[in-house]
């Protein structure tokens, strides 16, 4: 009989030989990806946004920004001050080719992290983790020298968000540099 995964908890990796479970890695892994992409639900119906985000060690939370109005603020919002969500960030390595189409992979490496989610509301702290998200995308890039600082006008205009952590998994599949036949897949230039 199939396992039932609805059972599971939300962080299980079926393919266990994927499965990262070292802190250390996930960590590492949060604090350099590059993007990712939050999900919230509101009256059943999924939604997807992608997202720059900064991940805060010590508070063991992401933060990340949208406008004040639109949809991910809304649902956020519809969840009564505090949202369970997912979030999720990743990087593609190589195409790995097969002798049979079902056999195609890819190597691949992410972290998934579950937890409440809301907007924070308080000038302070919003303005604290918007500056983390500066410091992370653009550190040779100070304010007051190369931009002005972040100003209260500015934080009225958009909604700051936490994702406090309370789960994460990590999944990668990484094959030999000599695998026959790997290649990099070339998306092209912005349309």
């Amino acid at each position: 009989m199939p396992r039932d995964y609805t059972q599971l908890p939300p962080n299980h990796i079926r393919k266990r030989d994927r499965a990262i479970e070292d802190d250390t890695w996930i960590r590492r892994f949060l604090r350099t990806a590059p993007y990712g992409v939050l999900a919230t639900v509101n009256d059943g119906r999924p939604f997807l946004n992608s997202n720059l985000f900064v991940f805060d060690e010590s508070a063991h939370a992401l933060y990340l920004h949208t406008a004040r109005v639109g949809r991910t603020a809304g649902n956020v919002r519809a969840g009564e001050e505090v949202l369970v969500t997912c979030f999720t960030t990743f990087r593609m390595g190589r195409i790995l080719p097969a002798a049979t189409a079902l056999n195609f992979s890819v190597e691949y490496e992410g972290v998934t992290v579950f937890g409440a989610a809301r907007i924070i509301e308080d000038v302070e702290r919003s303005r604290y983790a918007l500056q983390m998200l500066l410091d992370k995308y653009a550190p040779h890039l100070m304010p007051g020298r190369d931009y002005h600082p972040i100003t209260d006008e500015e934080l009225e205009r958009t909604a700051v968000y936490q994702i406090n952590i309370d789960m994460w998994s990590g999944k990668r599949n990484r094959k030999p540099p000599d695998f026959p036949g790997a290649f990099t897949y070339e998306p092209g230039p912005l349309s």
